[in-house]
């Protein structure tokens, strides 16, 4: 945060040598890698809305939004003190500063009311968004995600979807219909069961008027002042798609009991908590016995949002550590000028581009699948692809350049440790590690068109680097008979990643960038295991001037 005129002569000493806070910086326009994506995959119609995004989301009023919001998380409100039950949950006037900057822009309903490119727009806002406050993202993501299950019955879902596609933040708690806007959350998880939700035991039994009564508990609920929850619940037909109110159409509120808000490691304006239901109204959404296939596509857009979250952590950490190297001098240099801190800094870049690439490359399979075959099976592959890698890369990059500022990058007053805490958050998010990996495998099993998609794509660039052509070899060496199995899914997930990846930068990113990025990647001699372990063939001035943003 930027203070007035603070006083640097001091008795002892003289205040020199600081960098000077990362705060109106708009966070589009200094963003070479984002602005050439969004380019790339379709999206430059939405240039001047994400100029005019990125402006406010580095804005230091922005930016003193996020501090106040994480200083004061959310409260629960059981009851209020005459006994009455509430279930409410209070935030800082901060947190509903955030959401109103990203719903009232878009960055939920646009995907959904825009005539093209809209996922592009939604990954390049959310990237945007998550460098301003992680936390306030969840709410937006399930917001964005919900349409597809919302649109499997549509004469329950429409007037939710009309809300969604509003752009407007209501943080009234009062019923749907009454607002200008609503937030719709997901609540799938349970105790016993984690990721397998076949073991959830909440029943849903028919309510007599087209409606169902849940009786059960979920273990994660994110932003339970969600106006509705997307939820899977047993009717007798099966495992089922409910859609939860919060308000019950008689306009009493629904028998959502919020139980307890969870104390995280990260995510500290965000709440999530622990509900239960105590025979709350529902509506089922699709087929009675195929919940999990009505909730498949918002799973979907959802990792693709884990995915821009990382993206998004990742070229804030990076932006940091170029503005504070650039500033900060150490041994006659500046720190951006030391050769090893080069060295880190383009690996950094080089990991933070690459990311960028992806997810707006997926972004654009989203806005093509409705037309495209071939785009739709890219993405139902490409998609946990990217979730699993890119989301597992950000806290070892965000550590790196936590590392860049020194002690000062320790200190809970600046950025770093926020981020970094934030980190894992997504790797866990809709699937850890291992569930990612096994899914690519029933992908492939499933659906053998979304592998062959996967392999227009690896082929495009051929020919352009040896150290490429090399890599996908080997990927497709993990197809023979044998050589793929639940013991060989990560590796396979991480190698083909980095080819997506590359194929990617091929398409947005110049040539020294697509170049840096297989000879530190893609070469098995540099296994790459600590950043900055990087060949002298690689342009490390150029990678490095592309992904700074201007200072002061």
């Amino acid at each position: 945060m930027t203070y007035r005129a603070p006083l640097s002569e001091l008795e002892t000493h003289s205040v020199t040598n600081q960098a000077t806070p990362f705060e109106d910086v708009n966070l589009f326009d200094s963003d070479t890698a984002l602005k050439d994506a969004v380019a790339e995959f379709g999206g430059e119609v939405h240039a001047p809305h994400l100029s005019a995004f990125g402006a406010r989301c580095g804005s230091a009023e922005t930016a003193l939004w996020s501090r106040q919001a994480n200083e004061n998380p959310p409260v629960l409100k059981s009851f209020d003190r005459y006994g009455h039950r509430l279930d409410e949950v209070e935030f800082h006037p901060a947190y509903h500063n955030l959401m109103s900057l990203g719903l009232d822009a878009g960055i939920s309903g646009g995907a959904w009311a825009v005539e093209e490119a809209g996922h592009v727009l939604h990954g390049a806002m959310m990237i945007l968004m998550n460098e301003a406050d992680p936390g306030v993202t969840c709410p937006m993501s399930m917001t964005y995600a919900c349409v597809p299950p919302l649109m499997a019955n549509p004469e329950v879902g429409t007037p939710w979807v009309e809300k969604v596609k509003a752009r407007a933040y209501d943080p009234r708690f009062i019923p749907a219909g009454e607002k200008t806007g609503v937030t719709i959350g997901m609540a799938m998880t349970e105790k016993q069961g984690g990721s397998d939700v076949r073991a959830n035991t909440t029943r849903a039994e028919p309510a007599g008027d087209g409606g169902y009564i849940l009786t059960g508990h979920k273990w994660f609920c994110s932003a339970p002042m969600s106006d509705a929850f997307l939820t899977l619940a047993y009717a007798e037909g099966g495992m089922s798609c409910f859609l939860v109110p919060r308000w019950q159409p008689d306009g009493t509120r629904n028998a959502i009991h919020v139980m307890r808000l969870k104390n995280k490691m990260g995510d500290k304006s965000n709440a999530s908590s622990e509900i239960e239901y105590h025979g709350a109204w529902a509506q089922r959404l699709g087929e009675e016995g195929r919940g999990i296939r009505t909730i498949i596509d918002m799973v979907q857009h959802t990792r693709y949002d884990c995915i821009l979250g990382s993206v998004g952590g990742m070229r804030a950490a990076l932006a940091n550590a170029l503005w504070h190297t650039s500033q900060r001098r150490a041994f006659q240099k500046s720190l951006i000028d030391q050769p090893a801190m080069r060295a880190v800094l383009a690996d950094l870049a080089l990991e933070s581009e690459a990311a960028t690439a992806l997810a707006l490359r997926i972004g654009k399979a989203l806005d093509r699948a409705g037309s495209s075959a071939v785009e739709a099976a890219f993405v139902r592959l490409a998609t946990p692809v990217a979730k699993y890698w890119v989301c597992k890369r950000q806290p070892g990059m965000v550590y790196e350049a936590l590392e860049c500022h020194g002690g000062a990058g320790y200190v809970e007053e600046g950025p770093m440790p926020k981020l970094f805490r934030q980190s894992p958050l997504n790797a866990i998010w809709e699937g850890s590690g291992n569930v990612i990996a096994l899914d690519i495998l029933r992908a492939m099993s499933r659906e053998p068109d979304s592998l062959e998609a996967v392999k227009v794509e690896l082929e495009f660039p051929r020919g352009r680097n040896g150290l490429y052509d090399t890599h996908v070899e080997r990927l497709y060496g993990f197809l023979q008979p044998g050589a793929l199995h639940e013991g060989t899914a990560r590796a396979f997930a991480g190698a083909m990643a980095r080819g997506l990846q590359a194929a990617a930068l091929a398409r947005s990113a110049p040539d020294f960038v697509f170049n840096g990025y297989c000879e530190t990647r893609l070469d098995p001699a540099r296994p790459g295991f600590v950043y900055g372990e990087v060949p002298g063939s690689v342009d490390q001035d150029a990678i490095i001037e592309r992904a700074r943003p201007a200072v002061g």
